[in-house]
This record gives structure tokens, C-alpha cells and sequence, in this order.
């Protein structure tokens, strides 16, 4: 008989009692035997307890033989991994395998457990049902008592939660929600990598900074969800046209940066954006809408604009606000040089801000003039810079500097009020003038300008509004005609102030502005004037401009009138209004009523005007003009010896004035055939002495040209007799140039 007992004493232990009975023939004796097994059972419980651990613990177990080959797994790894024992038992752990990594990783793994005797990291799996799985994982090598391994344990945790909660938390710190599209931070990290790159690689790589044309109307008409609808099928499309290495990034709103890397050539990249403009301007189809939009765009290079990124930034989206200003749908990329020239108009535009502030400005008045009658009716206001430094400065050194911004506004209504000012100082004098003033197409185009007109007129309440004259440029009107000539509508009924359309002629739809913009006069610019005595094409504008003025009933008046023969010459066309060097230059308000009471009219306009003259008269009238004006431009070329062949007048004797006017009257019927064929010959005679001496001065045989000149004057007196022939009421003594007391030429850009 055996027995288990539990000794008493310090430490509990187990001991195996064997009591056996022994029967001898004299007496019974029993033997007791007594085994110490503690260390036995202390074996069996721990066995028990490793079980439980094994069967109960949270985290998958498997263990591997030598080869890999699967000997045991617990019940978590089947719960993780989804396979019951049985099914993994004798296979390798291959079985899990996600795909998602390299034979390289497994290498470096099982390279670190032959070393180290264990591997930790974590890995990408794959359950039973396919599903992929992140997990934590530690493998150790199991060895024997000679140091030699026997098997493998894997213990790992079933990470995906965490991770997933990872990838959100980076997709929210480095990536745009909406469009999944990397953020400014990440932007960032990729520019400076990708600058690394090309500093050692020596290739470029462009900034390029994309705002979306006509988005907000799409957001505010359909609703913000249609919009970010919207904003994820145009990240699409940007993914599906830039390359793999290139980095989209969503700023904000409708605003995209795209970072190029390895540009080998600015061409390249416009590839790139003509592609990328392409696709976005495609029709857009959202909860079966049909939506159409743009995009506009502005590129820097890196290194050419070597700048940090903040900096790139703001030159690409500098250029992309100028491609937006140029029409949009389209691409511009940034000059380093127009940068200057842009930080340097700033600069000015501060300067001009608080010159204004300071009262720096002034206002000049040029004379404007009836020809026929010598009556000086109105002034034109023009401002200046009295500059503390650089002195008198014109408007044109300024002007461009502010234009479309809210100094040129502000700049308007200072000389609205300064001339309305000025205008009421000299009706109280008993100067019954009135006054014009030119109006910017930013101020026009103000949402508050007749509010701006209506209060500097209420200013000043014994002013008859009429003796006010606003001049709109003619190119301002191109941008939205029915609102231009709303406003024109609202001045002259409304506000009593009559509008004039300046610079009449160097638009593109003239006759259009002529039936819709209900304008009183019309200025014909100063550049077709000026040159109307030298270039037939000029005279037949002005005269073209002057016949629509009268047709709709419009007055017109011409600028740059600088000579006699220029007023002489609009006097026979037509127009009786004029302003110019030729009548005053613009000039200080005090110095106006000093000008008004010594002007006298010009004596030969004003006979001009009192003579009658038939159809044939006038022809001959301007036969003689243009004539003469092209002999005294001739001879002063001449005596310069001048090689420009800009600074001779017209030489082919088919396209200068005389050329011009014999082609016009012989299908006019005012001359007789054989008279027009003998002007022909004696003008054909004269343009080939003239051509011969013209080549001479062109190349350098100026002083052996003058030897033709007596024949040059000689032919020239010759078609001069002919057209005296005719009867003509101008006779004139031929000499050399006009000697002008002033210079045209010098003071003609400043107005």
C-alpha cells in the first residue's frame, strides 16, 4: 500500500509512503518506506501553468521547429488569424504572408535572429479570409543545453486598430481630407528633399501655384457640397496629369500647389501645365450637373529664382493672379526680372500714397479751343508730382504705376474735387469755361463713383453741373459696355455732367461705342493727329472719325494739334474743336486768367473758316499743305545728313500724301484727266530727285546730294505751277522748314 503525505514543517512537501507487510512464521513486522517527490510536482504545476499561459494569453503564439516548419499555435492565434490549429499544424508560417513585403525584409530578419537570437518589428499579414492585418512581433530562438536551437516562437499582437488610428492621425497631419492630397507640411518636407535632389542632380524643379477660374460661383449657386464634389474630381484629374515623382498639394479653397521635380527644361514643364490646363478646363459632371471650369496658373524655377519655399510661393502665385489678369485658363511663368520691376512699383505706389497725403499733386489745365471762332470754351485738367526731389513729374511717369488699384481711385476723387474747386474760382472771376476731367476705368467701374461725382458736385452748389466734363478712355468701355454706358446714362441725366470719350479710335469696336455709349463728344486721339499731315492713313482716320462724330450726331474735338497746317487741315475736314502744343501747353491754374485775356485767335484758321470753299478747293487746298509739309520735312533731313530712315517723310511716291490725294480725285470726277495725268508726271519727276538724294545722304554722300537740291526745287516749283494752274486759293512762297518757336517733340509724351 501506497501513500501520499504532507509533512509538517517549515516548507510544505510531498512524500510517497510504501508500508509492506511481512509474516514470518514467528511474528508479523511491517516496513515503512518514504519517498521525497516535491520537485515532482512543483514540475507537473508549472507544466499546468505554462498550459494556461499558453492556452489563455491574449497574444498569438507559434512555435516553429528548425526548418519553420509549424509545431504549435495557441488559441489567440487562431482567433487572430482566423485558421484553426489543425490547419496550420506541419506548415510554415509562408501561409500568412501578406505580399506586402520584400524578400529583402525577411533576409534582414532572419539574418538579425541567426545573430542576435531575436528579431522584434512589425509586419503586415494576412488573416484566412484575406483580410490583411498589422501585427507586433518578436521572434526568439529556443536552444538546447549545448547552445544550439531547436525551435522558434513568434509572439505577436494584433496591431491594425493602432495603426489605422496612425494613418489617420497622418493623414490629418500631413494630407487634405477632402481630396487626400498632401498638405503644406508635407509639401514642405517634399520640396526640401526634392531640392537635395536637385542640387545633385543639376536639373530643376518648378513651383507651380493653381487657383481655380469661376469656382465660387459653382459653390455659392449649387452648395458647398457640389463644390467639394467638385474640388475632388479636379484633384483627380491633377493626379491623373503630373508623374509619379511630381507632389500635388491642396493649399486651401480652390487653391493647388504642384511641385515638378527633375525639369530638364522650361518647355518641359509647359508640357506639363498645357496638359494639366487642358483637362481641368473639360466639362464637369456632378450630381448630374453639368459644370465648367478653369484654372490659372503661375511657375517658378528652382534654382534660377533662388529663394526659399515661401518665397517660390509668392512669385508663383504672383504670376498665376497675372495670368488671371491676362484672360485666365492659362499659364504664366515668373520672370526675376518683372519681380524687380513689380517690388520697385510697390515701392512707388507707397511713395504716391503718401504724396497724396502730403498734397505733392497738382493740376495743370490745357486750353481747349473752337478754331473758327477763337473762343476758348473749356480746360482740361492734368495732373502733375511736384516731386520733393526729381522735381515736376508728368502724369505719365506715375499713372501706370497705380493703375487699377485703390490709389488711382483715390487719386480720381482728389482731382474731381480739386477741378470742380478751381472751376467755381473762375466763374466768380466771370470765366464761363468749363472744365474736363479725365475719369481712370478702375474709378468708372466703382461700384461708388456716381455716389464720388454727387458728392463733389454738391460741394459746390451754385456750380451748373453742366460746365463739368468727365473723359472716359475709349478702351475702358471694352470690358462691359452696357454697364459703361449706364453709368455715362446716369451722369448726363442724373447729374447734368456731360461725358466725352478720349482717346477715340484706339479701341476695337468703335462703332459700337459710338451707338451705345451716349457720350456728347468724341476726342480723337492725339497720335492720329500729330501725324495726320505726314501719313495719309492718319488723315484718313481723323477724317473717318470726324464723318461718325457728325453722322451720330456727336461733337468732336482733335488732340495734338501742334502747327498751323494741323488746324488748317482739321478746319477742311470738319472738326472746328482742338487742343495741342500748337494752341497752348498745359499750364499752372494761376497762370490761366493771364493766358485767357492775352489769347488771340489764329489769324489764318480763322480765314480759313470765313471762306466758302467748293468740294475742288478744298482738294487743292490740301494738295498744297501736305505738299509743302513734305518738302520742309524733306530739306530738314536733308540738312542733317540724317541716315534713320525713320526721320525722312514718306518716300514711295504712291503711298505719301500727294501719291494718296491723285489716286482719290481721279474717281472723284473734280479734275480734268489730262491736268491729273500732268500733276502725276511733275509728282512722280519729284519723288525720283528726292529719291536719288535720299540715298545719297543714307550712305554718306550728304554733301554731293546738295548738288540735285536747285533741281529738286525746280520740279517741285513745276508741280507747284501746275496746282496754281488750277486756281487755288492758297499761295504760298516755297522756303525752307518751318522754324517753330517751340518743340512739339520735346514735351509730347508728359500729357
Amino acid at each position: 500500500m501506497e501513500l501520499e503525505l504532507l509533512t509538517k514543517n517549515r516548507q510544505r512537501r510531498v512524500a510517497l509512503l510504501s508500508i509492506s507487510m511481512l509474516q514470518d512464521t514467528l511474528e508479523q513486522e511491517m516496513l515503512l518506506v518514504v519517498y521525497d517527490i516535491t520537485a515532482r510536482k512543483e514540475a507537473e504545476e508549472q507544466l499546468r501553468f505554462s498550459s494556461r499561459v499558453f492556452n489563455q494569453a491574449h497574444e498569438g503564439i507559434i512555435i516553429t521547429d528548425i526548418h519553420g516548419i509549424i509545431t504549435d499555435v495557441n488559441p489567440a492565434f487562431c482567433e487572430i488569424t482566423g485558421y484553426r490549429r489543425e490547419e496550420v499544424i506541419g506548415k510554415g508560417p509562408h501561409i500568412l504572408n501578406s505580399g506586402r513585403h520584400s524578400p529583402d525584409f525577411f533576409n534582414r530578419m532572419w539574418t538579425a535572429i541567426t545573430e542576435h537570437g531575436y528579431w522584434q518589428g512589425e509586419v503586415w499579414n494576412r488573416r484566412k479570409n484575406g483580410e490583411l492585418y498589422a501585427e507586433l512581433l518578436t521572434i526568439s530562438a529556443l536552444t538546447d543545453d549545448d547552445g544550439q536551437s531547436r525551435h522558434f516562437v513568434g509572439l505577436f499582437s494584433d496591431i491594425t486598430q493602432t495603426k489605422q488610428q496612425q494613418e489617420t492621425l497622418e493623414l490629418m497631419a500631413h494630407y487634405d481630407v477632402l481630396t487626400k492630397l498632401p498638405n503644406r507640411v508635407l509639401f514642405a518636407d517634399r520640396f526640401t528633399q526634392a531640392v537635395a535632389h536637385s542640387k545633385r542632380t543639376e536639373t530643376l524643379l518648378a513651383i507651380c501655384f493653381l487657383d481655380l477660374d469661376n469656382f465660387k460661383p459653382v459653390n455659392d449657386t449649387y452648395g458647398h457640397e457640389v463644390g467639394d464634389q467638385l474640388l475632388i474630381e479636379v484633384a483627380m484629374r491633377l493626379r491623373a496629369n503630373v508623374r509619379d515623382e511630381d507632389t500635388i498639394s491642396r493649399f486651401g479653397g480652390d487653391e493647388f500647389a504642384i511641385l515638378f521635380r527633375d525639369i530638364d527644361s522650361q518647355d518641359e514643364c509647359e508640357f506639363l501645365l498645357r496638359r494639366i490646363h487642358e483637362s481641368l478646363s473639360q466639362p464637369y459632371s456632378v450630381n448630374d450637373l453639368r459644370l465648367e471650369i478653369s484654372a490659372s496658373s503661375g511657375v517658378t524655377f528652382y534654382p534660377n529664382d533662388n529663394a526659399d519655399l515661401d518665397t517660390l510661393l509668392r512669385h508663383a502665385d504672383q504670376t498665376m493672379y497675372q495670368a488671371k489678369m491676362s484672360g485666365r485658363n492659362t499659364y504664366k511663368l515668373f520672370n526675376p526680372a518683372h519681380n524687380r520691376q513689380t517690388m520697385e512699383k510697390q515701392q512707388w505706389q507707397q511713395q504716391i500714397r503718401q504724396a497724396l497725403n502730403d498734397e505733392q499733386f497738382c493740376l495743370f489745365y490745357q486750353p481747349k479751343l473752337n478754331m473758327r471762332s477763337g473762343e476758348v470754351f473749356g480746360m482740361e485738367a492734368l495732373i502733375r508730382w511736384q516731386h520733393p526731389e526729381r522735381g515736376l513729374l508728368a502724369p505719365s511717369q506715375f499713372l501706370p504705376l497705380i493703375a487699377d488699384t485703390e490709389i488711382e481711385i483715390e487719386m480720381g476723387q482728389w482731382v474731381l474735387k480739386q477741378s470742380l474747386s478751381q472751376l467755381e474760382a473762375w466763374h466768380h472771376a466771370g470765366y464761363k469755361i468749363e472744365v474736363s476731367v479725365n475719369i481712370a476705368t478702375s474709378h468708372l467701374q466703382s461700384t461708388h463713383f456716381i455716389d464720388d461725382v454727387e458728392i463733389a458736385l454738391a460741394q459746390h452748389p451754385q456750380l451748373d453741373s453742366r460746365y463739368l466734363q468727365l473723359e472716359v478712355v475709349e478702351t475702358s468701355a471694352l470690358g462691359d459696355i452696357a454697364a459703361i454706358s449706364k453709368v455715362i446714362k446716369l451722369c448726363r441725366d442724373v447729374l447734368g455732367v456731360s461725358v466725352a470719350l478720349d482717346d477715340f479710335g484706339t479701341g476695337y469696336s468703335s462703332l459700337t461705342h459710338l451707338r451705345h455709349l451716349t457720350a456728347s463728344t468724341i476726342k480723337i486721339d492725339q497720335s492720329f493727329v500729330r501725324d495726320m499731315l505726314d501719313d495719309p492713313q492718319d488723315y484718313t482716320i481723323v477724317d473717318g472719325v470726324s464723318g461718325l462724330a457728325e453722322a451720330f450726331n456727336r461733337q468732336v474735338i482733335a488732340e495734338g494739334v501742334e502747327t498751323v497746317e494741323h488746324g488748317l487741315m482739321l478746319l477742311m475736314i470738319g472738326c472746328d474743336h482742338a487742343q495741342g502744343y500748337g494752341i497752348a501747353r498745359p499750364m499752372a491754374a494761376d497762370k490761366v486768367p493771364d493766358w485767357l485775356n492775352h489769347y488771340q485767335a489764329e489769324p489764318e484758321w480763322i480765314n480759313c473758316a470765313a471762306r466758302p470753299l467748293t468740294a475742288r478747293q478744298q482738294a487743292l487746298y490740301l494738295f498744297e499743305l501736305t505738299s509743302q509739309r513734305w518738302y520742309q520735312q524733306f530739306v530738314a533731313a536733308m540738312n542733317q545728313s540724317d541716315e534713320q530712315p525713320e526721320s525722312w517723310p514718306i518716300i514711295d511716291q504712291r503711298k505719301c500724301h500727294c501719291g494718296s490725294w491723285i489716286q482719290r480725285v481721279k474717281t472723284q470726277g473734280l479734275f480734268d484727266a489730262l491736268w491729273l495725268d500732268r500733276l502725276e508726271q511733275a509728282h512722280a519727276a519729284w519723288h525720283q530727285t528726292a529719291i536719288k538724294i535720299r540715298e545719297m545722304c543714307m550712305t554718306g554722300q550728304a554733301a554731293k546730294s546738295r548738288q540735285y537740291l536747285n533741281e529738286m526745287v525746280s520740279r517741285f516749283e513745276a508741280m507747284q505751277a501746275i496746282i496754281n494752274s488750277a486756281q487755288s486759293p492758297l499761295k504760298q512762297v516755297v522756303s525752307g522748314p518751318r522754324q517753330e518757336d517751340n518743340n512739339p517733340e520735346k514735351d509730347r509724351a508728359i500729357d
